[in-house]
């Protein structure tokens, strides 16, 4: 037990490390051959916090273990959210794009919604048990297509050419390298991870579904919390929930959609109806608090912080 919490610990250091050194060494990379800043960082940066997410999954799905695939990308989304922007706006309000409220939360809200459903079957035939084929990883990823699309026809739109004359790019093959190393850790720290975790559930004799809504969802969102809380903190209240956003969004649309497209789907699915509707609602929360004033206040925050422990404390109590 003592060995495989140290394995625990020890796999998700080098998970947030190498998260660390990919998006530094692609962000450096896409500078390095002129692609825009602000494409780099809703794409790459989203992508490289939700690479640990990813990279657990597909190790989760190869070894069998379709729980902790599921409840990665669950207690994630609902952590991002209830937790991650919930502690930030403690630390001061956060302020949303007119073009976030409008456009990207519904997105958000949207292929949330669009996963809920495809989780649910017994819902529409209480005859059948919930499932997550490959075909509802392939509409997933068809939807993240679009949403793609979108970000590529707004930096069309809105090409800025200003850029920081005294910011310091880090040379190609240095930038390389890191985004080499980078991915192997990812790799070599979500092995260690679920290997650890599901010894550990085994040991404890507790479910694969919380382990993974708890220590692994936690573990793995661990990128989004520093990136959010450290950009709160410099007044970059977009960052914060731009990170937010789009790793939700690739959290479903990449960590959950192509390891089960490719990989194939998950049966008999042991999760609760209480953890979908959780996702949703806050999901839905977020939207209606900044449709509302265009900010996340202090106040809400600590709504979404009290909500999360009422979840968290029916989790693991219940």
């Amino acid at each position: 037990m003592i060995i495989n919490t140290i394995l625990l610990i020890v796999g998700f250091l080098v998970l947030i490390k190498g998260a660390d050194f990919f998006v530094e060494g692609a962000s450096s990379t896409a500078r390095n051959f002129k692609v825009s800043k602000m494409l780099v960082g809703l794409t790459i940066v989203s992508f490289g916090t939700s690479a640990p997410e990813l990279a657990v999954s597909i190790k989760s799905l190869l070894s069998g273990s379709g729980d902790i695939t599921l409840g990665n990308v669950i207690g994630s989304n609902i952590l991002n959210i209830l937790l991650i922007l919930g502690a930030s706006s403690l630390i001061h309000p956060l302020a949303v794009k007119n073009n976030t409220v409008k456009k990207e939360l519904p997105i958000t809200l949207l292929i949330t919604a669009l996963f809920a459903v495809l989780l649910s079957d017994s819902i529409f035939d209480n005859k059948i048990v919930n499932t997550f084929t490959r075909s509802d990883g392939v509409v997933l990823l068809l939807f993240f297509l679009v949403f793609i699309y979108y970000l590529i026809s707004m930096m069309r739109n809105k090409i800025d050419t200003k850029e920081d004359k005294d910011e310091t790019i880090m040379k190609l093959p240095k930038a390389i390298i890191f985004t080499i190393v980078g991915i192997i850790a990812v790799v070599l720290g979500s092995n260690i991870v679920v290997d650890s975790a599901t010894k550990i559930a085994t040991l404890l004799g507790v479910s694969q579904r919380l382990i993974a809504l708890t220590i692994v969802a936690l573990g793995t969102s661990l990128p989004e919390l520093v990136t959010s809380l450290m950009a709160t903190q410099k007044g970059e209240y977009d960052i914060a929930i731009g990170n937010v956003v789009g790793s939700n969004i690739f959290n479903i649309g990449v960590v959950i959609a192509i390891p089960t497209a490719i990989l194939g789907g998950i049966g008999a699915i042991t999760f609760s109806y209480i953890d979908i509707l959780v996702m949703l609602a806050a999901t839905v929360l977020l939207w209606m608090f900044a449709f509302n004033d265009y900010k996340i206040s202090k106040k809400e925050g600590l709504l979404f912080l009290l909500v999360f422990i009422a979840y968290y404390s029916y989790v693991i109590l219940v």
